[in-house]
C-alpha cells in the first residue's frame, strides 16, 4: 500500500496495490499492521454503506467527543469527490481541507481521524460509498458544517448539489466552536 501525503497531520490517503486479470481484481482494503506502522491504533466498530445518485452532496458531518469517529472511507461502485476538513482547534491546519477523488476504478482510500468534518459529492449515478468507523453512531453527538461555507471555500465543482434538509441548515464555519 502506498501512502500519499495530504499536508494535514493524521489524515492519510492510501493507495492499495491491486491485482487485476480477466477474472476481475483483488486488493487489500485494510491491514491492521499497516495502520499500526502509521501510528493508528484505532479499532473499527461499525461499517456503513450509502448509495447515492450523481450530484448528491453529503456533509460536512462529524460526531463530537466523547462519541467522535475516525473513518476509513472508500468507494465500492461509482466515484466521489471526498473532502475532509480539519476541525481540531489546536491544529496548525485548522479549517483547511483535503480533497481526493475516490472511485471504484482507482480504489483509493482515505483515513480520516477523529477531529475532522467529512463530506462527499457523488460524481456518478448509483455510487456506493463505504465508511468503516471507529465509534458507534450517536445521534446526540452528530453535528455538521455548511458544505458550501464561503469561509472554507471548498471547490465542489458543482453549482446546485442535492442536499438533505439537515445539510442545508448546517452551521457556518465562522462562529463554529470546535469541541476537538
Amino acid at each position: 500500500m502506498t501512502i500519499r501525503e495530504t499536508g494535514i497531520e493524521g489524515l492519510f490517503h492510501l493507495i492499495p496495490i491491486f491485482f487485476e486479470d480477466e477474472r476481475g481484481y483483488f486488493f487489500e482494503s485494510y491491514n491492521k499492521q499497516v495502520f499500526n506502522d502509521l501510528g493508528i491504533k484505532e479499532n473499527f466498530v461499525q461499517d456503513n454503506l450509502s448509495k447515492s445518485q450523481k450530484g448528491v452532496l453529503r456533509g460536512l458531518h462529524f460526531q463530537n467527543p466523547p462519541h467522535a469517529q475516525g473513518k476509513l472511507v472508500s468507494v465500492i461502485y461509482g466515484a466521489v469527490l471526498d473532502i475532509a476538513v480539519d476541525i481540531r482547534k489546536n491544529s496548525i491546519t485548522y479549517g483547511k481541507y483535503y480533497a481526493a477523488e475516490l472511485s471504484e476504478n482507482n480504489k483509493h482510500i482515505l483515513w480520516i481521524p477523529p477531529g475532522f468534518a467529512h463530506g462527499f459529492l457523488t460524481l456518478e449515478d448509483n455510487t456506493i460509498f463505504s465508511y468503516k468507523c471507529t465509534g458507534l453512531y450517536n445521534k446526540s453527538a452528530e453535528d455538521s458544517i455548511l458544505c458550501n461555507d464561503p469561509d472554507l471555500n471548498i471547490n465542489w465543482g458543482i453549482v446546485s448539489p442535492k442536499l438533505s434538509k439537515k445539510d442545508q441548515n448546517a452551521q457556518r464555519f465562522k462562529g463554529f466552536h470546535s469541541k476537538f
